[in-house]
């Protein structure tokens, strides 16, 4: 497995890879021929940034068994998916904040993200496994009490965009098998999330098909495979991590 990840340090930013903790410098572009250099970094001595620039975020919805049998929610025929707006996106570290005048529930989801390694239309399922770069974690927080406001529609864009409501990081990890995953969110010391991976629906070469046949993908879009059971409102002052044994673990505080 590789950990890739982008980071600022010594007053400019920079991509590379994580070792234990080292850091290693790499020059030319992440997701096409990327080259080592001999500069090294202790991980104490960087920021970390958004481990990609992602054109947009897709998250799904209603992709776990578990939650599907909890819920009494139908098996779709195609994923069910939402967009969160480029401005919502956070990375590793940052403030998760509440949106100003809005006092209902935000709500921490964690889930496994899929990121795409290369332009891609119309993929065939036996060549979708290509077509992703990597595996990294997300926290699709939501306010869940905008969602309904309006009878006739729900506000799914509108709950899901807040600016830091985009949470992903801080590595993309290649070179492993997502199906062998559990994806765990720990709020304040506590675990309240641990669900597997398999229990999906779609998979991920799934999921990357089908939407790829619905919209383009570009290098670096984030696609956030859907929660399972467990996600709930978080208090201020909460710490929350979601953590995937194998890829990360991405931490960040709510105020």
């Amino acid at each position: 497995m590789t950990h890739w990840l982008r980071f600022e340090a010594a007053g400019a930013e920079y991509f590379g890879t994580l070792d234990k903790d080292t850091v290693t410098v790499w020059i030319g572009d992440m997701f096409a021929d990327p080259q080592p250099t001999a500069q090294k970094f202790a991980l104490a001595e960087v920021r970390i940034l958004m481990p990609c620039r992602p054109s947009k975020m897709i998250g799904l919805w209603n992709n776990f068994h578990e939650r599907a049998t909890k819920e009494d929610l139908h098996r779709p025929e195609h994923p069910l998916y939402f967009l969160k707006s480029s401005n919502c996106f956070a990375a590793h570290g940052d403030m998760i904040r509440r949106p100003a005048g809005y006092h209902g529930a935000v709500v921490f989801e964690a889930e496994l993200g899929i990121v795409i390694g290369r332009r891609c239309k119309a993929v065939a399922l036996a060549e979708a496994p290509a077509a992703i770069f990597g595996y990294t974690c997300v926290n699709d927080v939501t306010a869940r009490d905008v969602m309904r406001l309006d009878p006739a529609f729900v506000h799914w864009t509108r709950a899901k965009s807040f600016d830091t409501f985009g949470v992903f990081g801080p590595v993309i990890t290649t070179g492993l098998d997502p199906a062998t995953l559990h994806v765990r969110a720990v709020i304040s010391g506590e675990e309240r999330q641990n669900y597997p991976v398999a229990d999906m629906f779609f998979s991920p070469v799934e999921i990357v098909s089908r939407i790829s046949h619905d919209m383009t993908l570009e290098t670096g879009d984030v696609i956030a495979c859907g929660t399972s059971v467990g996600a709930g409102p978080l208090a201020a002052g909460d710490t929350v991590e979601v953590v995937i044994d194998g890829v990360g673990a991405l931490v960040n505080c709510f105020e």
